[in-house]
């Protein structure tokens, strides 16, 4: 489980085509500072497990399926990437709840400066824009942000400085591809009012209404 609020931007320093899947090695610092073997960081919002590590750089497996569903396929060596190590029971949750299990590819298609901020318009496949509502939580990359538009296809967010400087999404243009993780909470929701998920009493919203709880 992760917050979506960034720790570090890494770099990645190689990545070796194993067939459909990749080997990728990422350079970073505040991230290694109490990794394991087997620990999950998130890579622009991506939940990959820790194969290797030194002291300046992680190494990951990304399997044939993740290569396919997220943008990580476009990345090559040289790009920056957020970096988040996954969350502590402890810790202070400043975002929102975030799994690193993304949900599609998002493209930027306009982006504007208003004020202190910059707007950023996303275009999503129509399955994920039903899950979206405004005011509502969204990761980009990784990143926690809130929702402030909504259309038919695309979704709004805006920036402040503080997030375009400590994330790779002030270095994003129109056209560039991001990795979308909607809101688990929405996901859960909407799947229980389609009928498509019972709990294990095998309660259901049909079961509910019969009853009286509309």
């Amino acid at each position: 489980m992760f917050t979506g609020i960034i720790e570090e931007i890494g770099t990645v320093e190689q990545m070796r085509q194993t067939g459909s899947a990749i080997v990728m090695t990422i350079g970073a610092k505040r991230v290694l500072a109490d990794v394991q073997l087997g620990d999950s960081i998130a890579v622009n919002g991506v939940c990959l497990t820790v194969t290797s590590f030194t002291d300046r750089q992680f190494t990951v497996d990304v399997m044939p399926e993740t290569v396919k569903a997220t943008a990580l396929r476009t990345l090559k060596p040289g790009t920056k990437v957020n970096l988040e190590r996954a969350m502590a029971a402890g810790g202070r949750f400043g975002g929102h709840f975030v799994t690193g299990h993304v949900d599609g590819v998002g493209r930027i298609v306009r982006q504007w400066p208003k004020a202190n901020a910059v707007y950023y318009e996303i275009e999503v496949p129509a399955p994920l824009r039903s899950y979206m509502i405004e005011k509502g939580s969204v990761a980009v990359d990784g990143t926690s942000l809130t929702i402030f538009g909504l259309s038919e296809r695309t979704f709004t967010v805006s920036l402040i400085p503080h997030t375009r400087a400590a994330t790779i999404l002030g270095e994003k243009r129109p056209g560039d591809f991001v990795n979308i993780e909607c809101d688990m909470i929405g996901k859960y929701v909407a799947a229980f009012l389609a009928g498509k998920e019972t709990t294990p009493s095998g309660l259901t919203m049909e079961f509910l209404e019969q009853h009286g709880y509309k």
